[in-house]
């Protein structure tokens, strides 16, 4: 097994660019197949990290133009990762201010809110292109062990859906994805 990123910068080139490879694998076709997040599509997976985050940042003072993913979304996408890399490349000091989170350095707050984002998702977008998602068993483990005593409190915020009932056996991955709503034996449609 790679060995884990330390930083957020580091964390963030990691799991970016294992998305990245998913959005650059998609076929002009592929966009509109639907995918395990109940009404979304894989564009809608994609728009969905490139908007919310960009302007989460707005927190920290930083203004990024808007991206135009469904134009083109592998460019849109990769021009997100350099944006969101060059900011944890040099935070410079930058303090990101949210009323829900509180006050905190702007790579601290994107390694936080962000990064474990594109992880999780890349296994929706893997799910909806038909591909065989591998967020790795110890991340899993630990995200699931961290997650599950707050269980309530993720519910209540409307970003997780019901628990899906798994197995006992199950692999750590399918817990987790079962865990935040996702039914890991979702296949998308075909035809």
């Amino acid at each position: 097994m790679e060995p884990v990123p330390t930083s957020p910068a580091q964390r963030h080139a990691h799991d970016a660019a294992r998305f990245t490879e998913l959005v650059e694998s998609a076929s002009a076709g592929d966009w509109e197949r639907p995918s395990p997040v109940a009404e979304w599509t894989a564009l809608d997976v994609v728009k969905h990290l490139v908007e919310w985050s960009r302007g989460f940042l707005a927190g920290a003072e930083i203004e990024l133009p808007a991206l135009d993913v469904g134009a083109d979304p592998a460019a849109a996408w990769k021009q997100h990762v350099t944006d969101i890399q060059t900011i944890l490349d040099d935070p410079a000091g930058r303090v990101l201010k949210n009323p829900h989170t509180g006050d905190k350095p702007v790579d601290q707050a994107i390694d936080e809110f962000y990064t474990g984002d594109i992880w999780m998702h890349s296994w929706d977008l893997a799910m909806a292109l038909g591909r065989e998602p591998d967020l790795g068993e110890e991340r899993c483990r630990a995200a699931l062990a961290a997650m599950e005593p707050m269980e309530q409190v993720l519910r209540d915020s409307g970003h997780f859906g019901r628990a899906v009932p798994v197995a006992r056996d199950a692999s750590a991955q399918d817990k987790l994805m079962a865990f935040i709503g996702r039914d890991p034996a979702w296949r998308p449609e075909h035809g």
